[in-house]
């Protein structure tokens, strides 16, 4: 595989970034200061006007930490409600590589003469992101894969080294919100945002993954995943079929039967995975997906896929039983399998609280709403409650486990909410979990990871 060959203006872009890192260092320690003058002399601390200090030295970076920001972003009490609504704000898009600059990456992926291996390919990103941006071309027709449109997912240069600076200043974040909020203890999920951010610079292991979720979606009509084009892909590019759709949002405004076929797509597309293989989608921001005209869906991006073990799987249910039979002897058995360590009465019952949100649509056999309201960010009330009674609790340190799975729960809620989605979530439940099989599930997860070559994550 050709090394990426360096050049002046890699070493100008990467002086660039360094010397934004340390401006937001500086603003991450003032903050930090501000905090601890609050916490120590009873100083006034203005949160809101910090968040938003925080957002605008953050946002200027347009590197991974703003993935993760949306993350926590999305993560009930990850971080204070103000910090979090400043930073649901920060933008996807990232300034894309000029044309120059793409031939010379392009050429450390492929060699030389790597423009011959394509028919076309568009000068122009098609979409850039946090880690790259992709680029429309077109094969051969005498390539094995016969001529067709593909996606070349090209990464930025020195991203590994972003991530490690990005990954030292979501340090200093947590550091700064532990010093005034004891409720969440966030060292587990900083450990699991930390090891799927940096899988996700690998474009291999991405390549596998997209493969795996063909395997599992394979009898799944509505949902349909890229195929990689192993020839024009390396570690850091990865080129796959170009799948045609329109974003989420537009589709929202289509008919009602159209937006619930559209929500039984996505339900079916992230949970069919997880209930049968116990593998989830760790990443439903609006970006990932599009939707075709019959209301099919495409899936895309699959850098941030969290493989979980059987057990867990297991746990979910009998965490959905448990709050359906107000079982309390199965919820503390549930919450130590998902990882909770000696979970007290007092735990039991605000984790209920959130637990009971979370599974609402799923007790009732009927047509509903993910919620009843269609206001307001998505369990923002309950996350509050569940939050201040955490805080007089002492707080709780959730498990590794549980950050992409509460992700996914809350992601995928507002994207039913978007859709106005009313649909009989009970049923489609029950359809998955129906016969549960603990054992069959470790089979088949194993079978699928090992037809692409993907080992059983250690952590």
């Amino acid at each position: 595989m050709p090394a990426d060959i360096p050049h002046d203006d890699e070493a100008s872009r990467f002086s660039r970034r360094a010397r934004r890192y340390v401006g937001t260092s500086r603003t991450v320690g003032s903050l930090a200061a501000t905090v601890a003058g609050q916490h120590y002399l009873g100083l006034k601390m203005d949160r809101e006007r910090h968040a938003q200090t925080l957002r605008k030295a953050l946002g200027g970076l347009k590197g991974p930490l703003m993935k993760v920001a949306q993350i926590l972003a999305s993560i009930p009490d990850a971080l204070p409600k103000e910090y979090a609504e400043e930073l649901r704000q920060l933008q996807a898009n990232a300034p894309p590589m000029d044309w120059l600059f793409v031939r010379r990456r392009m050429t450390g992926q492929l060699g030389h003469g790597w423009q011959d291996r394509f028919a076309e390919f568009g000068q122009e990103a098609a979409h850039a992101a946090s880690l790259g941006q992709v680029h429309k071309a077109k094969l051969h027709d005498n390539h094995p894969m016969g001529g067709q449109t593909v996606a070349c997912k090209l990464q930025y240069p020195d991203m590994a080294s972003v991530v490690e600076a990005d990954l030292s200043q979501l340090r200093l974040i947590f550091s700064l919100y532990s010093r005034f909020d004891k409720a969440i203890q966030t060292d587990n999920i900083y450990k699991e945002v930390a090891a799927r951010l940096r899988e996700e610079l690998d474009y291999e292991r991405e390549a596998k993954q997209m493969r795996v979720y063909a395997q599992m979606l394979a009898n799944e009509p509505g949902v349909h995943v890229p195929e990689p084009v192993p020839d024009l892909s390396t570690s850091r590019l990865l080129t796959m079929t170009w799948l045609d759709g329109v974003p989420l949002l537009e589709a929202a405004e289509r008919p009602a039967e159209e937006r619930n076929q559209i929500a039984y797509n996505m339900f079916r597309a992230w949970y069919v995975p997880f209930y049968e293989y116990g593998i989830i989608h760790g990443d439903p921001h609006l970006g990932n997906y599009t939707v075709r005209p019959d209301n099919s869906i495409n899936l895309l991006d699959f850098g941030c896929i969290r493989v979980f073990s059987p057990s867990f799987v297991s746990g979910v249910i009998d965490l959905y039983k448990a709050i359906r039979d107000q079982d309390e002897a199965l919820a503390v058995h549930a919450y130590e399998t998902w990882g909770f360590e000696n979970p007290s009465k007092d735990l039991i019952r605000i984790l209920n609280m959130w637990a009971e949100f979370i599974y609402s649509p799923l007790l009732q056999d009927k047509v509903q709403k993910i919620q009843a309201s269609d206001t307001g960010h998505y369990g923002a009330q309950v996350a509050e409650k569940v939050h201040a009674e955490l805080r007089q609790l002492g707080g709780v340190r959730p498990p590794r486990e549980f950050v992409l799975m509460d992700r996914a729960a809350i992601g995928l809620g507002s994207v039913f909410m978007h859709l106005k989605a009313e649909i009989n979530w009970y049923r489609l439940f029950h359809d998955l979990v129906g016969e549960f099989d603990t054992a069959a599930l470790a089979q088949r997860q194993a079978d699928a990871l090992a037809a692409v070559g993907l080992e059983q994550p250690s952590d």
